[in-house]
């Protein structure tokens, strides 16, 4: 009997979590990240780690930036969660914890931490995930991964992640180290950061229509209140 769970399982226990309805523009974000961490935990290969973690949290933040009503971001990020049958505590957790220690090492560190050439003292769970991950021909590498190793070096060194040579270097040399495709990780990357602007662009035109839209309201209003003077009489 086959009981592993289907998109449509996750989606009706998302819905059934998170019963208020979700914002247009945000909406096809929202289920895009449901899918692919369905299609994840489904995944015989698959495995849950920190690195990931911190790629789903940065994911749903960044794209989430901006949610009306701001209190329902965490009841849809919690939702997401629930609905694989995972902790929303847990990859919260594993994200700050991550984004501290990556924070407090100078960049050239991090960089030869994560790409197994420098060994650091510092999160020995990472430390055992990371040669892990190294010595396993059947990770199952993904999206959100590529952008947890993004976060984690943009959180040490925020300019090096505008500067496209640095960054190629420093994901050719965390790829090499962790017997990953550098190719994916750069293509992956690329998108990510393409769709952010997308939808930053998105925004700005929702917010120009609302703007434009409340305008035409008042206007209307004001036109509405306005007292009409009575027609005169010839009489």
């Amino acid at each position: 009997m086959n009981n592993v769970r289907t998109v449509s399982d996750t989606k009706r226990t998302f819905y059934n979590l998170h019963t208020r309805p979700i914002n247009t523009i945000y909406r096809r974000v929202v289920e895009e990240l449901m899918v692919e961490m369905h299609l994840l935990s489904v995944n015989i290969d698959f495995s849950y780690n920190p690195i990931y973690a911190l790629g789903v949290v940065t994911t749903f933040d960044r794209f989430m930036e901006g949610y009306q009503p701001e209190r329902d971001q965490e009841s849809i990020f919690n939702a997401l969660c629930r609905a694989i049958e995972k902790d929303p505590q847990q990859y919260r957790q594993d994200a700050e914890r991550l984004q501290a220690v990556a924070k407090g090492l100078p960049v050239k560190d991090l960089i030869g931490w994560l790409g197994q050439t420098t060994y650091l003292d510092r999160d020995t769970d990472l430390q055992a995930q990371l040669q892990a991950i190294a010595n396993n021909p059947n990770f199952k590498y993904n999206r959100l991964f590529a952008i947890g190793i993004f976060s984690l070096l943009e959180q040490s060194d925020p300019e090096l992640v505008k500067d496209e040579k640095q960054l190629t270097e420093a994901l050719k040399a965390i790829a090499a180290g962790l017997h990953l495709s550098d190719d994916k990780l750069n293509k992956d990357l690329e998108l990510y950061r393409s769709n952010l602007e997308k939808m930053a662009q998105a925004l700005i035109v929702m917010a120009d229509m609302l703007s434009a839209d409340r305008k035409k309201r008042e206007q209307r209003k004001q036109q509405s209140t306005t007292p009409v003077a009575p027609p005169s009489s010839n009489e």
